[in-house]
C-alpha cells in the first residue's frame, strides 16, 4: 500500500475550461499568423480607398467642366437674346416713328408758314416732344457739305460763292434713331462753277509770269544805266 503526502497536490499547467493543453498550441500559431498579415491587409485597402479616391476626383473634375460650360452657354444665350430684345425693340420703335413722319413733314409746314397756333400747335408740339424722348432726332441744314450718306438730292445748281458741294436748301429734313438713318434729308445743292477753279490758277499764272518779266526788265535796265563815256 502506497502512502500519500499529505498537503501536496500535482501542479497542473492552466487550460481552459472544455480545452485541452494541444488546443493552445494552433490558436498560438494562428494569432502569429494573423499578426503578419496584418500589415499587407492594410496595404491592400488602403490601395483600394486611393483609387476610389482618385475615381471621385476624377468625376469631380468631369462634373465641373460640365458645370462651368453649361454657365457659360447661359450667359452666352442671355446675352443673345437681350441683344435680339433691344434689336427687336429698335425696329419697332423705328417702324412706328416712319409712319409718323408724314405727320410731322405737316407739322414742319404749317410752322413755316405761320399756322401752328391754338389747340393744333399744342397737339403737335406734345407729338414731337413724344418722338424726341423715342429717340428720334431731326437732321439736315443749309450750308452744310452734302452727304450721298445722309442727303438725298433732288435738285442740282452752280454757285459761285461755294467751294464744295454743298446743301441750299433742305426739302425735306432727314431722320435718325441713334446711328440709323430711317429717311435721308431731301436737299438742293449747289456746285462751284465749273470754270471758277480753272480760269482763277491760269490768272494767277499770268500774274506771276508778269511780275518775273517786269522783274528782269528792271534788272536790265539797272544793268544799262551808268556813267556815259566821253
Amino acid at each position: 500500500m502506497t502512502e500519500e503526502t499529505p498537503g501536496f497536490d500535482e501542479q497542473q499547467p492552466d487550460v481552459p475550461s472544455g480545452a485541452t493543453s494541444d488546443d493552445a498550441e494552433p490558436k498560438a500559431a494562428s494569432s502569429a499568423k494573423e499578426e503578419g498579415a496584418a500589415p499587407a491587409g492594410d496595404a491592400a485597402q488602403s490601395a483600394g480607398l486611393t483609387a476610389q479616391l482618385d475615381q471621385v476626383r476624377t468625376a469631380l473634375g468631369e462634373r465641373t467642366a460640365d458645370l462651368q460650360r453649361l454657365q457659360a452657354e447661359y450667359q452666352n444665350y442671355r446675352r443673345r437674346v437681350e441683344r435680339d430684345r433691344v434689336a427687336v425693340r429698335e425696329i419697332a420703335i423705328a417702324n412706328l416713328l416712319t409712319e409718323l413722319l408724314p405727320v410731322l413733314d405737316d407739322i414742319g409746314r404749317a410752322r413755316e408758314h405761320g399756322e401752328l397756333v391754338g389747340g393744333f400747335k399744342s397737339v403737335a408740339e406734345s407729338l414731337e416732344t413724344v418722338a424726341a424722348k423715342m429717340g428720334l432726332q431731326q437732321f439736315g441744314k443749309e450750308g452744310e457739305p452734302f452727304d450721298p450718306t445722309v442727303h438725298e438730292a433732288l435738285m442740282h445748281s452752280y454757285a459761285p460763292d461755294v467751294t464744295e458741294t454743298t446743301c441750299v436748301a433742305i426739302l425735306q429734313p432727314g431722320y435718325r434713331i441713334g446711328e440709323r438713318t430711317i429717311r435721308p434729308a431731301r436737299v438742293a445743292v449747289a456746285e462751284p462753277q465749273p470754270g471758277a477753279q480753272t480760269v482763277k490758277p491760269a490768272e494767277e499764272a499770268g500774274t506771276a509770269k508778269g511780275d518775273a518779266q517786269g522783274e528782269a526788265g528792271d534788272a536790265g535796265e539797272g544793268k544799262d544805266s551808268g556813267p556815259e563815256e566821253g
